[in-house]
């Protein structure tokens, strides 16, 4: 085999054919290497409503670390970018590579390489997908937390974007479950962080700092998961609220209540009518309820004992009926996961009613009635149509902003951004930066922060090849 000094005799790559020279030199074989002329749509892109495809110079699909450690090294020499690519379900445009680009993509890259009973953890390769490895655990009665809403998703892409979900106010987001990475930086080198333990006081957390990064640190080979025990039963509670300040002033009360939810989503009246028409469920709602009610709370408790699961559910009715629902209905299992799939599936609804961008944005729990309140005054100032859902007991408020007039739109969303960081709030809770929310990161945080991120990025990638124009 060629060494990488070998393999880039010649100067700087100009071509396709050049790079693919160069990498099977390096010990990649023809079919690992596909050029970006070549590529379907689906591959240039994500989910995000404003990003366009861009083809990039090649798609590069490693089986290994070593050749990741390779490829990245051929590429610091060229000084070619990389973008890393997971199934490409982001939201902000983080896994679109440039024109003259290497795309690396995970998608053989996918081996759970151990599930240890033990210690609770799993070790995975990054194009290992959630619903892959949700169906790996559950022989064992283990589960692994994080379900941010479309299953076919990676868990390398999860770490790029600190990936959340319903279920984050229990578990936390995916940063609370990484253990450990194997990363690869960017002028090739090979790393390890952290391992199978829960705590450690060694030095700078590096496997937290990387979590989040949208590949612009490092490219993620390896992971190591904490797992949970899979509980036997959940129940699900909807109650339906006359008006949206009445349940984000009710979410404080629910979390302190002591019932520990799995799930406490809030889900406006347009909201959940297109939600469940989009999936054919009849929630049994009466009209004069669906009349009155402007917005739904959504309560998700589980365990492995139903008698005191059936307590818990009894408790948090009765504390929600007090905090003024109109009614409370305890859904059936069949029922209750229609409903959770389909507030999953609250972005497609959107798309396909015509929603121009979508938001993410974080605020403090109990500053939700402010924030709120703040919306609808921009949706009122800048003649837009703002609705949404969102996970109420962690703070993060999903967005749906319809205004097809675009200098209207960058007023809505940059106010609405703008009134969640003056309450404390951040730009992304799950979704990211990425491209496409890049302007308003830069121009509404903290410029101190910016240059400090900037800095650490030089440290670990020097010359600006992993994912330039993701964040930054």
């Amino acid at each position: 085999m060629f060494s990488i000094s070998q393999a880039l005799q010649g100067g700087r790559l100009v071509n396709f054919d050049e790079l693919r020279n160069s990498l099977l030199k390096i010990g990649l074989e023809e079919s690992q290497v596909r050029r970006g002329q070549d590529l379907p749509s689906e591959l240039l892109k994500d989910e995000a409503l404003t990003a366009s495809g861009t083809v990039p110079m090649a798609l590069v699909y490693p089986t290994s670390s070593a050749q990741v450690a390779k490829i990245v090294e051929l590429a610091s020499t060229f000084e070619v970018a990389i973008t890393a690519r997971g199934s490409g379900t982001g939201m902000c445009g983080a896994c679109i590579g440039g024109p003259d680009s290497i795309v690396l993509c995970f998608e053989k890259f996918n081996q759970i390489l151990e599930i240890d009973v033990e210690n609770q953890v799993a070790v995975v390769e990054p194009g290992v997908t959630l619903a892959q490895l949700d169906d790996a655990l559950a022989p064992f009665g283990l589960v692994y937390p994080i379900f941010p809403g479309e299953l076919s998703a990676t868990l390398g892409g999860n770490i790029a974007t600190n990936a959340g979900g319903m279920r984050a106010i229990k578990y936390g987001v995916t940063r609370n479950q990484v253990l450990g990475l194997e990363v690869v930086l960017g002028n090739g080198t090979l790393m390890r962080t952290g391992g199978k333990f829960v705590k450690c006081s060694s030095g700078y957390d590096l496997t937290q700092l990387i979590v989040g990064s949208e590949g612009t640190l490092a490219v993620v080979t390896e992971i190591t998961l904490r797992l949970f025990p899979r509980p036997k039963f959940t129940a699900t509670l909807l109650a339906p609220f006359a008006d949206l300040e009445q349940i984000t002033n009710a979410v404080p009360k629910v979390v302190s209540s002591g019932i520990n939810p799995l799930i406490l989503e809030y889900i406006d009246a347009i909201s959940i009518v297109a939600t469940t028409q989009n999936v054919g469920l009849d929630l049994g709602i009466p009209e004069e309820i669906k009349q009155a009610a402007m917005a739904y709370l959504v309560i998700v408790i589980e365990g492995n004992d139903h008698d005191r699961l059936d307590g818990d559910i009894e408790q948090a009715a009765t504390l929600v009926s007090e905090l003024g629902a109109l009614d409370i209905y305890v859904l059936s299992e069949s029922v209750s996961s229609r409903l959770i799939d389909a507030r999953e599936k609250a972005f497609w609804v959107a798309k396909q009613h015509g929603a121009n961008d979508i938001l993410d944005i974080v605020v403090p729990r109990s500053r939700l009635p402010q924030y709120m309140t703040a919306v609808g005054e921009v949706a009122t100032k800048t003649e837009s149509w703002i609705a949404g859902c969102g996970h109420v007991g962690d703070g993060n408020v999903h967005l749906s902003i319809f205004q097809q007039d675009s200098g209207k739109l960058h007023e809505a969303m940059t106010q609405v951004l703008a009134a969640g960081i003056s309450l404390g709030g951040a730009v992304s809770a799950e979704h990211g930066i990425g491209r496409e929310k890049r302007s308003y990161f830069l121009d509404l945080e903290d410029p101190a922060k910016i240059e400090i991120m900037r800095s650490i990025k030089a440290v670990f990638d020097p010359k600006n090849i992993l994912n330039p124009g993701a964040i930054f």
